[in-house]
């Protein structure tokens, strides 16, 4: 395996109320190409905020993000964007889903996005959907889905473009136990499948185990917690 990211001494700080929050003080860290990562940590300690570095949803206030080590925040606005659509894949805790479209019109909306018409790329959401337990639901409007269902479309929607990383925060916490672990298998599934990086932010101990390795985010640091 080879660095698919690496970080390097990154700060990230905001600025309320007249204080200076520092919630990462110099995270230096390498993910290795087609790794399941787990993210861990207390509440507030900054693990979506890693989580949105890699991703390029945020900025770091300095240190750099190297993504196979090409600073991601030197890229232009609109090589940020391609970057956001095509490499990365994104699961979050809340899915996100646009209620007034059906499950395969969310699944190809990356695809749509990217300048692809709904015509050829329908047939492509079909086949995600059906891999990931949908085939009955294509046309579905998202408000008549159970959540694990919009979990499993946010999923599919996230993977479509065979990103080579999937980011996923928090993906089984509005879950409950058994349909977050299946969620958990689906994900581990599609990581070896698609041969994609995976990185999950969590609190399930039981999700964090059963991933390659497990980091710890504390007092703004990261402490990788795999035992060799």
């Amino acid at each position: 395996m080879s660095a698919l990211y690496t970080f390097d001494n990154v700060v990230k700080t905001y600025e309320e109320a007249g204080q200076t929050l520092e919630i990462l003080r110099g995270v230096s860290i390498s993910i290795e190409e087609g790794e399941q990562v787990a993210i861990v940590g207390a509440s507030g300690s900054g693990k979506s905020t890693l989580l949105h570095l890699m991703g390029a949803l945020d900025t770091p206030t300095s240190g750099k993000v190297l993504f196979r080590d090409r600073d991601i925040f030197s890229l232009t606005p609109d090589e940020q964007a391609s970057f956001r659509n095509r490499t990365c894949g994104y699961v979050f805790q809340f899915h996100h889903l646009l209620s007034e479209f059906s499950a395969e019109e969310n699944v190809a909306m990356p695809a749509i996005i990217a300048g692809r018409t709904k015509a050829s790329v329908i047939g492509e959401a079909r086949e995600m959907l059906d891999r990931v337990g949908l085939a009955d639901k294509h046309a579905s409007k998202v408000n008549n889905l159970s959540g694990g269902e919009r979990q499993r479309v946010a999923i599919a929607r996230a993977v479509l473009m065979h990103p080579e990383v999937l980011l996923a925060d928090e993906p089984t916490g509005n879950l409950d136990e058994k349909t977050g672990a299946q969620v958990v298998a689906l994900l581990k599934e599609l990581n070896h499948e698609l041969g994609m990086t995976t990185v999950v932010v969590t609190h399930n101990a039981e999700l964090a185990a059963g991933l390659d390795r497990s980091l710890e985010l504390r007092t703004g640091l990261l402490y990788d917690k795999t035992i060799a």
